[in-house]
């Protein structure tokens, strides 16, 4: 009788383990490769690097604790709370803050936000693209293009 419970369990058992080295091993394994070698930027977690340290990711959203910097939306009026993205006018509307805070002159941050509205649409087939601004890449910009503004603050990952 044991016998026959071997023989009748044995095919199922090696079918089983095989499925999990198939699926929970060598195809998370083969998935990983290829991405890392096709897309290794979006694999990696679309990280955003600057001067050699990554301060976040485009793909979620950061609080800024400085008016110094561009602010993402406030986590009732995004749907997860991890939206990096605005629209030109909330962009807009903090401008005054901003050019206050810094002594940036607001043409000069209109100018940064309409670049990073043309630059998203560029990536994103110009035709189906909405408008949006990308917080964490103008921030970054803003510290890229006025490096003695933002000498004190300093962008880190999660936050500043």
């Amino acid at each position: 009788m044991r016998t026959i419970k071997s023989k009748v369990f044995s095919p199922a058992i090696r079918i089983v383990v095989l499925m999990i080295i198939t699926t929970g091993v060598a195809y998370p394994l083969l998935i990983t490769a290829i991405g890392q070698t096709t897309l290794p930027y979006q694999s990696n977690g679309s990280q955003v690097v600057l001067n050699g340290k990554v301060v976040g990711s485009e793909l979620i959203a950061q609080n800024f604790n400085s008016t110094k910097f561009f602010q993402p939306r406030n986590s009732t009026d995004s749907g997860s709370g991890v939206d990096p993205d605005i629209t030109p006018n909330m962009a807009i509307s903090q401008i005054p803050v901003i050019s206050n805070a810094t002594g940036i002159p607001v043409n000069a941050l209109k100018t940064l936000v309409e670049l990073d509205i043309a630059k998203n649409k560029e990536t994103n087939a110009l035709v189906f693209a909405p408008d949006y601004i990308n917080v964490l890449n103008l921030n970054v910009e803003l510290v890229k293009q006025y490096p003695e503004v933002y000498a004190q603050e300093v962008l880190v990952k999660g936050g500043t």
